[in-house]
């Protein structure tokens, strides 16, 4: 007796297979990689005069949004390891744009917050990510981007679904 595989589901079909084409530059995922790219490439060129690098300008951000409090959070959300986001943040610390600061509950823990003028090129920032996003997003319509967003949400939820794949 010979095992069958359980029916597809209708809503999933096979797009890409383990082919020498699917390593090619039209893929979906070498695709996403290269906007990314292009994105943050203009993104490290519109904070430039603010006095920061692409790597730096994220971590300014998300502490003024109040996303993260210390480096191991900001290494998280950053995907990036603990020791890379401590050598960033000694860059901002030199520049004055944050301090370190001992937790009152625990000693152990150090926060991390903004200065004033850490606050004040947080301001700046925002408007750097509309103008690259803009130029990046020149010609779709309002709908177009919706659909994107919800399409990119998709993808995200379906690769942290896991699970094996087929080829």
């Amino acid at each position: 007796m010979t095992a069958t595989r359980p029916p597809a589901d209708p809503d999933t079909q096979t797009l890409y297979r383990a082919t020498p084409r699917n390593i090619s530059d039209d893929n979906v995922g070498f695709l996403i990689k290269q906007v990314y790219n292009s994105i943050n490439r203009q993104l490290d060129a519109e904070t430039a005069p603010l006095g920061l690098t692409a790597i730096q300008w994220r971590p300014i951000a998300q502490l003024a949004r109040g996303l993260a409090a210390t480096p191991a959070e900001l290494a998280r959300i950053n995907g990036v390891d603990t020791g890379a986001m401590t050598r960033t943040l000694d860059r901002l610390e030199t520049k004055g744009l944050l301090r370190r600061v001992r937790s009152h509950e625990d000693r152990r823990v150090v926060k991390i917050e903004l200065t004033e003028a850490g606050l004040e090129t947080a301001k700046g920032i925002p408007p750097c990510i509309a103008r690259v996003l803009n130029r990046h997003l020149r010609g779709f319509s309002t709908d177009e981007v919706a659909q994107m967003r919800h399409l990119l949400g998709r993808m995200l939820a379906n690769g942290s679904e896991g699970g094996p794949q087929d080829t």
